[in-house]
């Protein structure tokens, strides 16, 4: 009985850590790769964190995708 009680609260406590540990994602559209890098650095800067852009696309507008860091 102990050892199941130890067990629970290993995976609660890892469920916690695991879901603080996702980063939040953010994306951006404007006409130009610096517009859309920039629309990506406001977000970050009134969230208090950094980012790292993960993808970006060119079509008629630039979409960016980045992961706002702490």
């Amino acid at each position: 009985l102990m050892k199941t009680i130890k067990n629970i609260a290993a995976v609660a406590l890892l469920s916690v850590i695991s879901a603080g540990a996702f980063a939040q994602t953010v994306t951006a559209t404007a006409s130009t790769l610096d517009g859309a890098e920039a629309k990506i650095a406001a977000q970050a800067k009134a969230a208090g964190t950094g980012y790292s852009i993960t993808e970006a696309r060119d079509g008629n507008q630039v979409h960016m995708t980045a992961e706002l860091t702490k």
